[in-house]
């Protein structure tokens, strides 16, 4: 018997939480929202609320050791998207795009370089402010993969 699909997320600094209750509530597909006890969480009937200790990694090693193939992973962590894609899930950014097996590498080195350079004292640039219009791109790109997705489950 297959394992239903469901949206992992790692939630401590996600921005678009309610969109993705709303759109897992709308296709019925179960959202878990992960996070350390440093975030209040607010539990109800459509999400799954997991809390773990507020260690630096705590967040990802709960996800990666509870994601399975076929599920969404939406996270800002490379490193993490990297081990879902690994383990055969769909990854997505918080702005609604896809990490894909031939992007992840690049990411990757790219976060490397990034890290190499501030430990020798260099600035570099974090991501753009999160805007309504990447949110709305985020809505949007959740709800046709989900729709893709209901579409191929029922051929």
């Amino acid at each position: 018997m297959r394992r239903a699909r469901s949206i992992i997320v790692d939630a401590d600094a996600c921005p678009v939480k309610s969109e993705i209750e709303q759109v897992g509530k709308r296709f019925g597909v179960q959202v878990v929202l992960v996070a350390s006890f440093d975030h209040r969480m607010k539990q109800n009937l459509d999400v799954k609320v997991v809390q773990v200790d507020r260690s630096d990694q705590s967040v990802d090693l709960y996800i990666a050791n509870h994601i399975h193939h076929g599920d969404i992973l939406v996270t800002q962590d490379f490193g993490l998207a990297a081990l879902g894609l690994a383990k055969g899930c769909i990854c997505l950014t918080n702005r609604g795009q896809e990490y894909t097996d031939s992007t992840i590498d690049f990411l990757l080195e790219r976060r490397h370089v990034s890290a190499k350079l501030r430990r020798g004292g260099k600035h570099t640039k974090g991501p753009r402010p999160f805007t309504e219009a990447d949110r709305e791109q985020f809505l949007q790109g959740l709800t046709k993969l989900l729709s893709q997705l209901q579409e191929i489950e029922n051929e």
